[in-house]
């Protein structure tokens, strides 16, 4: 799906604030805003929120607010030091303002992170004052009239050229975008690094100076005397002279687990602790280097390619998991090739990082999953960049064509349908965001809309108090997903056998509400948009009965070694 991490990335992060604009990658193909800077203004906005509520909290001054913010940062990645001297450079006009009792937007459209388009309605999170806007606007420039730095701040790249900025702005400009460069993203090779795309996207690389040796292959020799996939599995039982690898997963029928998907694929998720005033620590941001490395994506914890042990303490465990489970020669064999933005009308940009051998690799079951962008713009009228039936229809035959040419023969391909995105307006928009939680004064409704208004939303179709868009949106999705069962009962490939799962979002709020929990508590708290890790099991575990009670041959067999080769091999070298 069309993610906020963009957006958010700002907002969730003080110390980004200066440079967003120039470090963040363009995932998002659909090109234009009104607002230029939206993302700048919307982190504005939210950065401004936790400082005040900081102070509220902890019953201290702007400043103080403001220096806790940094401390609780980390030192990786400079995001502590850069953090201090952001606040060394706009903390007075911030204190200014804030002590004048200006509201976040306020203060934010006074400093010119955020603009009003003439012509165009204004954008705001908060209520606006009781005083005429033009007027608090006004009394608010005239306050830091004169200041210094007000001139950086119209454009988020500039207030690097700050001179004693200069230098901690390039070091971290350079480690942001080196996290995500396209042309590594893109890349189809293995690595003993988790995150840069490395084995929280894909299965450890077990021997990084052979490029032969990757997750996934057919073992080489049996495996006599090197791991050459990466399963853990190799050498030869001394008490027969037979390499353990032919012993216990010859005729095992091995696969592995593909993912082509969107940021929803990917597990998109920003913790709700970041922008929380009244949970925030000295532990909160202790993964935000790997989060920002990973592009704000936790495919470690995901539905299909997950491996950790769940943070939200669910028993169900991703469809990776359970391949490895019912065939421990499966160890490491994952591919999570998710991006942020995905779409079918996209996904050529990075199928090829696909890594799949025709002739020298085990099978594979590839679940292809765009299941949001091809209805979801942030345009105020998003009809007409929605994806049509014929446009889907010719991208999809495209990427199964290229997955005909590129995956071993007998393996499977798992079309996932798109979702009625109605349940996030019906659930979420009279209850309080994260934002408002602590004063009551921010619901959903007014995020979805401040988003929408800069024209940065995820999902405008979706996203929007407009109950007719909302129908339009969800009954494109419903023939988008009509063209994939179509395809799906209609194609033969000679590589693969090809199948159609609905994602049936109100089969697992039902499971859900049975345990006694809330529809809204599957969706993400901070961006109100994506399914969270709890929906993203749930739909692991809807998927994963569907296959085994209808197309069981999808899975291969239970290994019925899996014993022997956890008591020779233990972990077989863990993730």
């Amino acid at each position: 799906m069309k993610s906020l991490w963009k957006v958010l990335r700002v907002a969730s992060l003080f110390v980004l604030l200066p440079f967003h604009t120039s470090a963040s990658p363009a995932h998002d193909d659909r090109p234009g805003t009104r607002h230029a800077n939206g993302h700048v203004c919307v982190g504005c906005v939210v950065v401004l929120s936790v400082i005040e509520q900081l102070a509220q909290v902890h019953n201290a001054t702007a400043q103080a607010a403001m220096e806790r913010l940094c401390s609780y940062l980390p030192v990786k990645l400079f995001l502590k030091s850069t953090c201090y001297l952001v606040v060394r450079t706009f903390g007075p006009d911030i204190i200014k303002l804030l002590n004048a009792d200006m509201s976040a937007d306020v203060v934010c459209h006074a400093l010119e992170f955020c603009e009003q388009v003439p012509g165009q309605p204004l954008c705001h999170l908060y209520p606006l004052p009781k005083v005429a806007w033009k007027f608090t606007l006004e009394k608010a420039r005239e306050i830091v009239k004169g200041s210094p730095t007000l001139k950086y701040s119209r454009s988020s790249a500039d207030i690097c050229c700050l001179p004693f900025l200069a230098k901690i702005c390039q070091e971290i400009k350079s480690a942001i975008q080196n996290s995500v460069p396209f042309k590594d993203v893109d890349s189809d090779k293995y690595s003993v690094f988790p995150t840069l795309r490395g084995y929280h996207w894909r299965g450890r690389d077990c021997n990084d100076s052979d490029e032969m040796a990757y997750p996934g292959r057919r073992p080489d020799n049996w495996d006599a005397h090197q791991d050459s996939n990466c399963n853990g599995i190799w050498g030869v039982d001394p008490k027969d002279g037979i390499p353990y690898e032919k012993k216990f997963c010859e005729g095992s029928q091995p696969r592995g687990i593909i993912l082509l998907g969107d940021s929803a694929g990917a597990h998109f998720h920003i913790p709700p602790e970041w922008i929380t005033a009244s949970q925030m620590s000295l532990k909160s941001f202790f993964n935000l280097p790997t989060a920002l490395t990973n592009e704000l994506n936790w495919p470690q914890l995901s539905g299909a390619t997950g491996f950790l042990n769940s943070t939200s303490r669910m028993k169900e465990n991703s469809i990776y998991l359970r391949l490895r489970k019912r065939n421990r020669c499966n160890h490491r064999d994952y591919q999570n090739l998710s991006k942020n933005g995905a779409s079918s009308q996209n996904l050529e940009r990075f199928i090829e990082s696909l890594s799949r051998k025709e002739l020298l690799d085990h099978p594979a079951i590839v679940i292809y999953a765009m299941i949001g962008n091809d209805v979801c713009s942030r345009k105020i009228d998003p009809v007409p960049e929605m994806t049509t039936p014929e446009q889907f229809y010719s991208k999809v035959m495209e990427s199964l064509k290229f997955l005909n040419s590129h995956l071993p023969n007998g393996s499977h391909v798992i079309l996932y349908g798109l979702p009625d995105g109605a349940f996030l307006w019906d659930h979420l928009h009279d209850r309080y965001h994260p934002l408002g939680q602590l004063n009551e004064d921010v619901t959903y409704d007014q995020f979805y809309s401040f988003l929408s208004c800069l024209q940065i939303t995820p999902c405008h179709g979706w996203m929007s108090s407009n109950q007719t868009l909302r129908t339009l949106t969800s009954e494109r999705a419903e023939q988008l997903s009509n063209t994939l069962k179509k395809i799906a009962t209609s194609k033969k490939f000679t590589n693969f056998d090809l199948f159609y799962v609905a994602f049936d979002f109100q089969e697992i709020t039902k499971k859900w509400q049975k345990r006694g929990g809330q529809p809204w508590q599957l969706i993400e708290p901070v961006d109100g948009f994506h399914p969270n890790e709890i929906a993203l099991l749930l739909l692991a575990d809807g998927f994963w009965n569907k296959v085994q009670h209808q197309w069981p041959h999808i899975l291969g067999k239970e290994n019925p070694f899996n014993p022997q080769i956890e008591q020779v091999f233990g972990d077989q070298g863990g993730h």
